[in-house]
């Protein structure tokens, strides 16, 4: 009697044993399949998101400094003074107001051959806009600075950096290349010369798009540090124009221009 009930309660424990280990062995299957699951779903979100172009993968050592004009001129003829003299073409970004304001600014940058591209007409957050708001904010300060300057423009900066897929789609279908950044100067911040060089310098790489600002306090000033060193490096300064791909190409999860 003793012998049969040892016998049972050993088999009651290997049952529990089995049982647990089956347990686990589904929580683990489960687990798995959820996080492939979710990766399959996740990857099929990020390829179905409209993205600017936040930099542009190339084998060249090539790279784009871009400058936001939506308040005063008080440095911009620093800056032009000082492309000059390292003999760089880049990007401006101007907001319609800021071009009627400036006409004469405008037409400067372009004079100087550098590109000028829309900001939007009002600088206002995009991805809170109608398609018709979009089209009109886009339409209307692309036909300003034709007005101020004779050239047409197919490049576009969304204000603060805000995008949602209307807009990144709207701006496509207008002929429009919607242009962001990865590597930020906060010069708006006010931060300090070095600062802002160290910001860009370290951050520069193959295709990289700068953000800077025409009216930051410190901006001119960091200017020569930043050309210096990025050129010592065997970086060469394109406009954006001259840096990213027009057709034939795929933009990644993390906004990567790449060409087919």
């Amino acid at each position: 009697m003793r012998v049969h009930r040892a016998a049972k309660k050993g088999f009651w424990w290997r049952f529990a044993v089995c049982a647990c280990l089956l347990s686990a062995l589904c929580a683990v299957v489960v687990t798995s399949v959820y996080v492939v699951q979710r990766n399959k779903t996740a990857a099929a979100s990020a390829a179905a998101r409209s993205l600017p172009i936040y930099s542009v993968e190339t084998s060249e050592k090539k790279i784009a400094i871009s400058f936001d004009c939506a308040w005063g001129v008080e440095y911009t003829d620093k800056l032009l003074d000082i492309m000059e003299k390292n003999d760089i073409k880049c990007t401006f970004f101007a907001v319609q107001f800021w071009v009627e304001k400036y006409p004469e600014y405008a037409e400067k940058i372009v004079d100087a051959g550098h590109e000028l591209g829309t900001h939007s007409r009002t600088h206002s957050y995009m991805s809170t806009l109608s398609e018709a708001e979009i089209r009109d904010e886009l339409e209307s300060s692309a036909a300003a600075i034709e007005k101020a300057t004779g050239q047409k423009t197919n490049l576009f900066r969304a204000p603060y950096g805000d995008y949602d897929n209307l807009l990144i789609d709207t701006a496509k279908d207008m002929g429009l290349y919607t242009i962001q950044w990865d590597v930020d100067s906060l010069d708006w911040k006010n931060l300090s010369a070095t600062e802002i060089a160290m910001r860009i310098v370290n951050g520069a790489k193959n295709g990289s798009i700068i953000l800077c600002h025409n009216n930051g306090l410190h901006t001119a000033e960091a200017l020569p540090l930043i050309f210096s060193t990025l050129k010592n490096r065997g970086f060469e300064f394109v406009p954006i124009g001259e840096l990213i791909y027009k057709d034939n190409y795929t933009i990644d999860a993390n906004g990567r221009q790449r060409p087919c």
